[in-house]
Formats: structure tokens, C-alpha cells, sequence
């Protein structure tokens, strides 16, 4: 079977201004909390999954050794591949964390979008996540997707998407989410499959507890 295309795409949409509603730390990781109803509409394996959160947790252990408190860092992994988002202080420091970062056992390729540039604000990142929560809500709404198979992530107004998905999906997705008032851009982080591939996709049950 084909391998699936890894590929990442820019897309430029119109910048407006949002509210702020929440607190972040100074190092953010994201981590892929996987429960019940959202692992069983999860298109990658339930062994994939269980290694995206390793994979998250070992990055959050080395970025908080290597950084300590002088940058603001964000980690998720989707399928293996390994999105960095945030602030880093020197390009020296951006290349040591992503060196760092492509090293941890199964990471398969980063995506590095990391800025080299002081932290980012609280107000920024407050907006951010009510970005977040809005592109989330707005996949939802749209009948014609999963909104399950896809993960979300903002960075300075910035939405980056993640997912298994068609050529369809991916194009659909992008458009829903600059759709929402506030996003600056939209960043295409998936796995493109076709849409025979998705018909042999067999979603897997959460496990037992």
C-alpha cells in the first residue's frame, strides 16, 4: 500500500482580533490526552496513539532540561511526526532543540516552527487558546468531517492542523478554520492518504479498562 504523504502547506488568511479567556504556563506541552470516545474515532492504531503520548512526554522532559526557563515550547506528535511550536531565545537554541527532539526513539520527522524571539505574552497565548477551542468548535459544527481526526494547535494566531486525512479533508479543514475570526494562518501538518485508503482505514476500539 501506498505510504501515506507527509507534507506541510501555508495557507495566508485575514488577521482580527480576538479575546483572551485563559492561563498558560511558560512551557506548554501538548500532550495527546486520549479518552474513550476520542481514541474510538482516532484513525491511527491505539499502539500509534499510545506512542504519540510517549513521545510527547519524553519531549516534555527534555525541552524543560534543556530550555529551563528561557523559552516557551509546545510538542505534539501525530502519528510519529513531531510538530514544535514557540519561542526560543537563540537559533543556537532552536537548533539544539530539535536536534534533541529528533533523536527520542520512534519520532519519525519535526516539523520545526519555532521563532526565534522572547516569549510570547500572556495575552497571546490566552488568545491563542480561545482560538483553539473556536477552530475545534467550528470542525464540529461542519457535517461533512470527522472532527475527531483532526488535532488543532495555535501559535501567535497561527492554527496548525494535524490528522490522517484525504486530499478533501485536509482542503476542508483549512477552509473551516480560517474561517474563524482571529486566525492569521493556517498551516497544513498531515498524513495525506487517498480516499481508498480511508475506505480501508479500520478505526480501533478503545481499550478495555
Amino acid at each position: 500500500m501506498r505510504q501515506p504523504t507527509f507534507r506541510i502547506q501555508t495557507l495566508v488568511a485575514a488577521c482580527v482580533a480576538a479575546g483572551t479567556f485563559s492561563a498558560c504556563a511558560p512551557l506548554v506541552l501538548t500532550s495527546a490526552v486520549v479518552g474513550g470516545a476520542m481514541m474510538a474515532t482516532d484513525r491511527r492504531t491505539t499502539g500509534t496513539q499510545i506512542e504519540d503520548q510517549a513521545i510527547e512526554l519524553k519531549a516534555g522532559k527534555r525541552v524543560r532540561e534543556l530550555m529551563r526557563d528561557g523559552g516557551h515550547v509546545n510538542v505534539t506528535s501525530f502519528n510519529q511526526h513531531v510538530l514544535v511550536t514557540g519561542e526560543v531565545p537563540t537559533e543556537a537554541d532552536k537548533a539544539a532543540l530539535v536536534q534533541t527532539i529528533s533523536k527520542i526513539e520512534n519520532v519519525k520527522s519535526v516539523v520545526d516552527e519555532v521563532a526565534v524571539m522572547a516569549p510570547s505574552s500572556f495575552g497571546t497565548r490566552s488568545n491563542d487558546a480561545l482560538l483553539t477551542t473556536k477552530v475545534k468548535a467550528t470542525l464540529v459544527d461542519s457535517k461533512d468531517l470527522l472532527s475527531n481526526a483532526f488535532k488543532v494547535v495555535t501559535e501567535r494566531g497561527t492554527v496548525y492542523l494535524m490528522g490522517r486525512v484525504t486530499e478533501r479533508e485536509a482542503t476542508r479543514a483549512a477552509d473551516v478554520a480560517r474561517s474563524v475570526a482571529g486566525v492569521q494562518r493556517v498551516v497544513k501538518v498531515f498524513d495525506v492518504i487517498s480516499e481508498e485508503e480511508l475506505a480501508g482505514v479500520t478505526v480501533p476500539s478503545a481499550p478495555r479498562r
